[in-house]
């Protein structure tokens, strides 16, 4: 993984998370695969070009020789794209959503003690950590947020990632990982663009309604999962349930077979023949039910 180094000093953010009125029946909403399949052509192919072998995957993001202990920094952008003050969000609530990625990916989560037991052999350390990027790419100081106003809400056609189309433009993702914050509509949670499409278009995008662990984030998405769940996808990761039934693989040998998404936190649901991992990020589940990702997660990933 390509990537310059960085250094990013977090502040350890005790936050009590806002209560927002939301009905109980709200499931997670990941655009990914609908936003993926729209990108290539045909759309079957795309899953193919991202199977286990990670041969599509640019040498932007190919990992070198490395020891065990590198730990890899990704210097990361957040481009607020905003109709109102509400959702302009504040640098805190943008600090609150990169330290729950360090504590997810490192797994240093305080809620790691509720994995389940079967699973804690697996469970990863990822060795992956964000910072917000302290030089825009002209070389300039800069805090690693940009804050543009617009007219629009957004859907998963990109216009978001587009200065013309009232969005903000992308920085360099061979250097930045690009998270775009904004309204997206139909109930989307977020969406992310897989390793080997458009570098013009490289990123994550989440709703401002589900980034970060306090101000706008809204039950039960408030504890800034949405963000893991999408950047896992950004580093190659498919849902956990392969996006079919029990015959399609996500690409991952220790992550168990599922047929279908789990909502909520149905621990102990049996699918396929085994237990389904219902607390990996990358399953549906609600962010307090999160937990892990996996050994092989983590291969894949890197």
């Amino acid at each position: 993984m390509n990537y310059s180094f960085c250094k990013a000093s977090l502040f350890f953010l005790f936050f009590m998370i806002g209560f927002h009125p939301l009905s109980a029946q709200q499931q997670r909403t990941c655009a990914t695969m609908e936003y993926m399949h729209s990108k290539y052509t045909p759309p079957s192919g795309f899953q193919d070009n991202l199977d286990g072998t990670g041969t599509q995957i640019p040498n932007a993001r190919n990992n070198k020789q490395r020891s065990s202990t590198t730990i890899f920094t990704i210097p990361t952008v957040i481009h607020i794209v905003h109709k109102n003050t509400l959702q302009n969000i504040s640098d805190a609530q943008v600090l609150s959503q990169i330290q729950v990625l360090n504590e997810d990916f490192r797994r240093k989560n305080a809620d790691t003690i509720y994995t389940a037991s079967e699973f804690l052999p697996i469970a990863a350390d990822t060795e992956i950590e964000f910072c917000l990027a302290t030089l825009d790419p002209l070389g300039q100081p800069t805090t690693g947020i940009t804050r543009t106003p617009t007219t629009r809400a957004f859907g998963i056609n990109d216009t978001i990632k587009f200065t013309d189309m009232g969005g903000r433009d992308i920085w360099d993702a061979s250097k930045y990982l690009n998270i775009w914050v904004g309204e997206i509509e139909g109930g989307i949670l977020g969406y992310a663009q897989f390793p080997g499409a458009n570098s013009n278009t490289d990123g994550v995008v989440i709703d401002y309604r589900y980034f970060g662990i306090m101000g706008t984030a809204t039950a039960p998405f408030n504890l800034g999962r949405t963000a893991t769940h999408e950047v896992g996808h950004w580093l190659n990761l498919f849902h956990i349930w392969g996006d079919g039934g029990c015959s399609v693989d996500d690409f991952v040998s220790d992550t168990p077979a599922s047929d279908g998404a789990n909502y909520g936190c149905a621990t102990g649901h049996v699918s396929c023949g085994t237990t389904d991992m219902v607390q990996n990020y990358m399953d549906y589940s609600d962010d307090a039910c999160m937990n892990i990702f996996t050994e092989g997660q983590k291969s894949r990933m890197q």
